[in-house]
């Protein structure tokens, strides 16, 4: 089969490659969509070792079963058994596994392989490139979820970065209740786009009063400058979800966090149950229209990581096509 295999820093390679195998109780999915999200961009930078080259790199994935059954999948495979998994807290799972990180590879190729219990089926009405979209829009579901559970309903929320992770984060807000949402997007040529195709308040970090305050403030970035704006714009008993993996340390004023009470909550994935209540809400109309992503030739996506790391690209998120 075809693949677009990461072979060493700012290298990608369209191979030939053998099909992965297929275990007892997993199913070989046909990838017909597969999103480019920022962790591969770190691991094509060179800057994730827990992505070695060479490697199939993605993990936002929809396709199709042998018989013909469409499915968006849950990249995260989990043992069942631990005491996270068994709290329903399988994210935390201690042996969790991801395709696109060994010993699993990525969907950025033909055929994928995951257990059965990892694939949602996928209604009419949603094309592959939506369903695609489950992946990064569960992880701001996720955040949020954990969020309110110790907020409840503030009316305030800012989202600091316009890619899928933000955007899907944004959203997340928006469906479970929050009424005010502001996203910070650095970039015109993004910020237009979520502006007109989005519908989001997304706005200039520049342009912000820098008065305001927010209930609810997610990191979809997580760089130390991202998160000094987060630690200022944090209103006191208020709550940051740092989604963001761009740099690991820096940017927090633990001070101010601490003498106003204000709560950090790290998140990393989604859980089964959250990854499932994502679809729900895509599939019922409750998270917009979905059609904020730009399709590409997977045998083009070489080309597609250097305009994303041009900032050139407008969509929050590029979908590349088997």
């Amino acid at each position: 089969m075809k693949a677009l295999v990461y072979t060493g820093p700012e290298q990608l390679e369209y191979l030939d490659v053998a099909e992965p195998p297929v275990r007892a109780g997993e199913q070989m999915v046909r990838v017909d969509s597969v999103g480019i999200c920022g962790s591969d961009m770190h691991a094509f930078l060179g800057h994730d070792d827990r992505r070695p080259a060479p490697l199939i790199l993605g993990h936002e994935v929809a396709g199709h079963l042998v018989d013909g059954r469409r499915v968006t999948v849950n990249p995260l495979v989990t043992c069942g058994s631990c005491r996270y998994c068994a709290e329903g807290r399988d994210n935390l799972c201690t042996t969790r596994q991801i395709i696109s990180m060994p010993p699993r590879e990525g969907g950025f190729a033909e055929k994928a392989v995951l257990p059965e219990r990892n694939l949602v089926e996928v209604p009419d009405g949603i094309t592959d490139d939506q369903a695609a979209l489950a992946e990064p829009i569960a992880c701001g579901w996720h955040g949020v979820r954990l969020a309110r559970a110790v907020l409840g309903d503030d009316d305030t929320a800012l989202v600091i970065g316009g890619g899928a992770i933000g955007v899907g984060a944004a959203l997340s807000l928006i469906a479970q209740g929050i009424r005010s949402v502001c996203l910070a997007e650095p970039n015109a040529i993004r910020r237009s786009f979520l502006q007109s195709r989005c519908g989001l308040d997304a706005v200039d970090p520049a342009a912000l009063d820098p008065e305001m305050q927010f209930g609810f403030v997610v990191d979809g970035v997580g760089f130390d400058v991202t998160r000094v704006t987060a630690s200022t714009r944090v209103r006191p008993g208020g709550v940051v979800v740092h989604i963001g993996l761009g740099s690991a340390a820096g940017g927090l004023d633990i001070r101010r966090m601490t003498l106003q009470e204000i709560t950090f909550i790290g998140t990393y994935t989604y859980t089964a149950q959250d990854f499932r209540d994502t679809t729900t809400a895509m599939f019922d109309g409750r998270l917009g229209t979905l059609d904020w992503s730009e399709t590409r030739p997977l045998s083009e996506g070489a080309r597609a990581f250097a305009d994303i790391r041009a900032g050139v690209v407008a969509a929050p998120k590029i979908v590349l096509k088997p």
